[in-house]
């Protein structure tokens, strides 16, 4: 998944291994859904991404600390400067 490709009608197709039709019919659900489904839609994937991203530091740094985790955590998702400033972590220093 590189991003949004567009297929040869136009259409733009997010997900390499869901047909069009199913991709169809998911975007006219997320567009008919109330704007508190879509807050919790977007509150999901959210937490699925903080997720995903904090298996890839443990599986990058088994023996880390949760606090280790927690900084590399804040490195990944904040602003440059940000990590260092507010928990004293120099992704180029100290690494993702």
């Amino acid at each position: 998944m590189g991003g949004a490709d567009r297929a040869p009608d136009g259409t733009v197709q997010t997900a390499g291994d869901t047909s069009p039709e199913a991709e169809a019919e998911l975007l006219r659900l997320a567009r008919e859904a109330p704007p508190a489904r879509k807050l919790q839609i977007a509150e999901a994937m959210t937490r699925a991404v903080r997720e995903a991203a904090r298996a890839g530091i443990l599986a990058r740094h088994p023996g880390a600390t949760e606090e280790e985790v927690r900084r590399r955590l804040a490195a990944l998702l904040l602003p440059p400067g940000i990590a260092q400033e507010a928990y004293g972590w120099d992704p180029a220093r100290d690494g993702y």
